[in-house]
């Protein structure tokens, strides 16, 4: 890892960390630039009010993503889900209520604090199907094959490291096995210089891929089925976007 890299993992650590105590002390987080403020291009605002019901209120407050990818990965009875930079546990819990008791509901997070937020938020929430684990989702702490469905929420684009990412979700993931991801997705004539120009990286901003380079890191990685379809705008030219895709093979049965 370069020293590079080191320092800007280490600068998301940090805000996703205060945006977890901001939580506990009764405050919001979201992504993006500070004051950290929820809007509807980011946060709680993009899911449902039954499903903002259904959860403890810190679960919702610590919400910091970009979409609903409960929603889009159109989850199933006896599911085993997976998702990547899981916070302050809203979309595994969601996620856990979807897939029933047969199924079960990871998280993955690098954040003490985040994760303290999310094992706090299950015991609120009576969730018996979830288990929070700490790593990065450059190396995820899971065997090959134990997983049938990813999810990932306004988290990808912060890796320094994606062709790792997809690599990794590939290779958890059961033959058959899918992802849907909300995450931001800049247009492909934007460079990388230009998309940094409408946001900092911490923000979900510099760090996004072009719907091209998805496709292509996605491709590399094994998977097929690929789709990529902007939902909203989130800066110009930056978009909140819906990712699907497979890894090939004999679709996985329920447990």
């Amino acid at each position: 890892m370069t020293d590079q890299t080191a320092d800007l993992r280490e600068i998301v650590r940090r805000r996703y960390a205060a945006s977890a105590l901001r939580v506990v002390e009764g405050g919001t987080g979201c992504c993006g630039g500070e004051p950290v403020e929820v809007n509807d291009n980011f946060g709680v605002a993009l899911y449902t009010a039954d499903e903002r019901d259904a959860l403890p209120a810190e679960a919702a407050a610590a919400s910091l993503g970009c979409g609903n990818p409960t929603a889009v990965a159109d989850l199933h009875e006896g599911e085993r889900v997976l998702d990547l930079g899981s916070g302050g546990g809203i979309d595994v819990l969601l996620s856990a209520r979807r897939v029933g008791p047969s199924g079960k509901a990871y998280g993955l997070d690098m954040t003490e604090e985040m994760l303290a937020l999310a094992v706090a938020n299950q015991k609120r929430a009576g969730a018996t199907n979830v288990e929070f684990l700490k790593g990065t989702i450059e190396a995820i702490p899971l065997p090959a094959g134990t997983i049938d469905v990813v999810i990932s929420n306004c988290v990808i684009n912060l890796s320094t490291d994606k062709p790792a990412v997809f690599a990794e979700m590939f290779r958890v993931l059961t033959p058959g096995g899918r992802i849907g991801i909300s995450d931001i997705v800049a247009d492909d004539e934007l460079a990388p210089a230009q998309r940094a120009e409408r946001g900092d990286h911490v923000g979900c901003i510099a760090g996004a891929l072009s719907f091209a380079e998805y496709r292509d890191g996605l491709a590399a990685a094994g998977f097929t089925d690929i789709e990529l379809t902007a939902t909203h705008a989130v800066a110009d030219g930056m978009h909140s976007a819906i990712v699907r895709a497979v890894k090939e093979g004999p679709v996985p049965r329920p447990r």
